[in-house]
């Protein structure tokens, strides 16, 4: 699982989504959901300073996101089929997602 990776002023030096990225995969590649390990979508010195406005994005658009993701670096660059399930909120902000991921040469 990620950590916070925080200093001693307590900033997390987590990476994060960037503003063009998501604008990219949601507004011209049709992407519905991101999946990422981190906790938070935004860089942790953004989330350390109270800046969700990524996270923001995405829900806004009514995205999915799904963190704290393991072993993602198991993973080929392009090919594997990610499966991602979860029941559905009512109303919800947030609930624990079954994610794995088929290729062959995995």
């Amino acid at each position: 699982m990620a950590t916070a990776n925080r200093d001693q002023e307590g900033t997390s030096h987590t990476p994060g989504w960037s503003a063009e990225v998501l604008a990219y995969l949601f507004e011209d590649a049709g992407v519905t959901a991101i999946g990422h390990e981190q906790a938070d979508t935004d860089p942790g010195a953004a989330a350390s300073a109270g800046d969700h406005a990524l996270e923001a994005y995405v829900l806004g658009r009514d995205r999915r996101q799904i963190e704290l993701l393991t072993n993602l670096g198991r993973l080929p660059e392009s090919g594997a089929l990610v499966v991602a399930t979860w029941p559905k909120p009512h109303p919800g902000s947030g609930f624990p997602a079954r994610v794995f991921a088929v290729h062959p040469a995995v």
